[in-house]
């Protein structure tokens, strides 16, 4: 009997232009948007990555010249797309896929070329998992709207329950029609979940995501059910579902972000340089070995060599200054890095917490973790650029105490001679690292998605629940 009221179902849907077209919509949009965030999404991916291999070559092959020249020449290091992210490209849109390292400072995450959003035009805001998130619902809900109340319009409400069919058996065959067009709506995801394991994606990671968008689904469908057995009348079902969709899909979203942020302040990483500005003075100017802020250091070194001067040191003081300075200062600049990630994560959970009013916000989440595409991996991104950029100038700082003499480095100005003395062999140049950014584990990712999967869960139970509840109080 289930499969019978299903079947019957779809043959009704199928009979209605209005619905087919509709469909036929959703899947063309379903279709370009894959094929062109797929296309994208390779394209950045093996630019990056070439442009990441082509900066190591270039630092690589600079030659002779004074080894704190090379600290201010810097370097960068690329944020390649997960493959994942051809489905949701969650926070790249927002955040910077480069960074510029260099001595004294910390730099921004450069913004990814917009050029991406030209060649797709209209479609540049569009994404799969968008389409996923905000579509399909309405296109569960154009569908389902009126499963029950067809039924109860046409008369034949009256005939099944006489035949001693229950409520919840009817519900039953209503939700396994609503099931199947969920499987087949599915079935782009999991060819795109497909492409991304071909690409490096580990199959617990790409499977999980089609799990949690399935859930996803489900959920709206079972919202759907429960307002056609409930509500009585066709257009006041449509109307309060439409409602529904709005408030979760988008209502909620917009009083979440602007809640998290009014909640918690954080300010941006300009704003915090500008504060750290006056802090920063007081650690001493590197460039300067004579700074008065580094005279309890030279005592300490002076002290350590048993010399009375500078000059007498076995070493370059001017190196000593300036990896002193950098160590002190990449303490202060990371503390205040840290302390701002550290608000954009609580400002990012009480946004998940607003999950439990909008299942769109919990997928939404879990999709992003999922992915690898969320804030907690733009802030390792972040740390990982962060300590390569300390290795290597801290590298070239020892390099600068221990193979360039004070006496050559002091007087380096003073003709060509002394220039070419107060510069070291380019082999120095090997202290840098590879840089290969790559996204979390699937194990850890699904572990930092424990609170939306456990949301998104609940949202199930609950739907299901008031649908169970709804069919078996079905009464002529």
């Amino acid at each position: 009997m289930i499969i019978r009221i299903a079947k019957e179902e779809w043959r009704l849907w199928l009979r209605s232009k209005v619905i087919v077209v509709a469909a036929l919509i959703v899947v063309t949009l379903l279709a370009v948007t894959s094929v062109l965030t797929i296309n994208r999404v390779a394209d950045e991916q093996s630019q990056r990555l070439a442009q990441q291999v082509e900066a190591e070559k270039t630092f690589f092959a600079q030659p002779d010249r004074h080894p704190h020249r090379m600290v201010h020449y810097g370097h960068y290091a690329f944020r390649p797309p997960p493959p994942l992210a051809a489905f949701e490209p969650g926070v790249d849109a927002v955040t910077g896929q480069s960074i510029f390292l260099e001595g004294h400072r910390q730099n921004t995450a450069m913004f990814a070329d917009t050029k991406a959003a030209a060649d797709l035009g209209g479609f540049a805001a569009l994404t799969p998992a968008s389409l996923y998130q905000l579509l399909l619902p309405l296109l569960l809900i154009v569908l389902g709207h009126a499963l029950f109340l067809r039924e109860r319009e046409s008369g034949t409400l009256a005939v099944i329950l006489a035949q001693g069919q229950s409520g919840v058996t009817l519900a039953m065959g209503k939700a396994t029609a609503l099931l199947a067009v969920i499987l087949i709506f599915m079935i782009p995801l999991i060819l795109v979940a497909t492409y991304s394991v071909s690409l490096g994606e580990s199959g617990l990671g790409a499977f999980s995501m089609v799990g949690g968008y399935f859930m996803y689904l489900c959920v709206w469908g079972a919202i759907v059910l429960a307002a056609s057995i409930i509500l009585k009348q066709r257009a006041v079902s449509l109307g309060v579902l439409i409602f529904v969709w709005l408030f979760a899909a988008l209502i909620v979203p917009r009083f979440a972000i602007n809640a998290s942020s009014a909640a918690i302040d954080a300010p941006g990483k300009i704003e915090s340089d500008l504060v750290m500005l006056a802090e920063q003075r007081k650690l001493g100017d590197g460039h300067n070995a004579a700074d008065p802020a580094f005279q309890r250091l030279q005592a300490e070194v002076l002290e350590q060599y048993d010399v009375e001067t500078i000059e007498e040191l076995p070493i370059n003081w001017r190196g000593v200054v300036a990896s002193y300075s950098e160590a002190e200062l990449t303490k202060l600049l990371n503390s205040y890095a840290e302390n701002r990630m550290s608000l954009e994560a609580s400002q990012s959970r009480i946004f998940d917490l607003f999950g439990l009013a909008s299942p769109t916000i919990a997928i939404g989440s879990l999709s992003r973790t999922f992915a690898g595409t969320d804030l907690a991996t733009h802030h390792r991104f972040l740390r990982e650029s962060e300590k390569l950029r300390f290795n290597f100038v801290q590298s070239l700082n020892d390099v600068h105490v221990n193979e360039l003499s004070y006496a050559d480095d002091m007087n380096r100005n003073a003709d060509a001679e002394a220039s070419r003395r107060a510069t070291v062999n380019s082999q120095a140049w090997q202290v840098l690292d590879a840089f290969r950014f790559a996204p979390d584990t699937a194990s850890e990712r699904i572990s930092r998605a424990t609170l939306s999967l456990g949301v998104l869960f609940a949202w199930l139970l609950v739907s299901s629940g008031i649908v169970f509840l709804a069919a078996r109080k079905v009464r002529l």
